[in-house]
């Protein structure tokens, strides 16, 4: 357990924040013309997995986050 603040939680925390924010720029940039014709369904189903999607990595970023590690 750790006793000391670290630099890896601030730092951490403003770069998911940022890549955060890139990703959904991207995301509003180019999605709607890629999709924008499609079904409403289908364009639901799509923001739905693409609003979902970050989440995959952060498991591994909060573990970084607290401990160093990757893994």
């Amino acid at each position: 357990m750790r006793k000391e603040p670290t630099w890896r939680i601030p730092v951490g925390i403003l770069g998911l924040l940022l890549a955060l924010a890139v990703y959904g720029l991207v995301i509003a940039r180019y999605a709607p013309g890629l999709i924008g014709g499609w079904p409403t369904l289908v364009q639901t189903i799509v923001y739905v997995v693409l609003g979902v999607i970050w989440l995959l990595p952060l498991r591994r970023f909060l573990i970084w986050m607290e401990t160093g590690r990757w893994g």
